[in-house]
């Protein structure tokens, strides 16, 4: 299950995912990112509270990523030590911002 809460201010969307980033819940976010991203210059992806991410959702990251190098930034915030790892296994930690 994956809990999404948007909060767009302006050309900036804060997007807060809680619970698991999985190929049940992947295709949500990526459905969601693209109905809101028209105009949005700054994307931040707040993971405190994710627990799991996966393939799927990794190639939700990539697609929204590509997407933003376009028209802005994009940056993820709050990871936890387990999906750093997953990040740095797969090498995204070299393509995505994360603080």
């Amino acid at each position: 299950m994956l809990n999404i809460q948007k909060t767009i201010e302006d050309s900036k969307a804060v997007y807060t995912l809680e619970g698991r980033l999985d190929t049940v819940t992947a295709p949500d976010l990526e459905k969601d990112l693209k109905d809101s991203l028209d105009g949005i210059k700054e994307l931040v992806l707040d993971f405190e509270k994710l627990e799991y991410i996966s393939s799927a959702g990794l190639r939700v990251l990539l697609s929204a990523q590509k997407t933003m190098t376009k028209q802005g930034e994009m940056k993820i915030i709050h990871v936890s030590e387990t999906i750093m790892e997953i990040f740095e296994v797969t090498g995204f930690s070299d393509i995505l911002t994360i603080e």
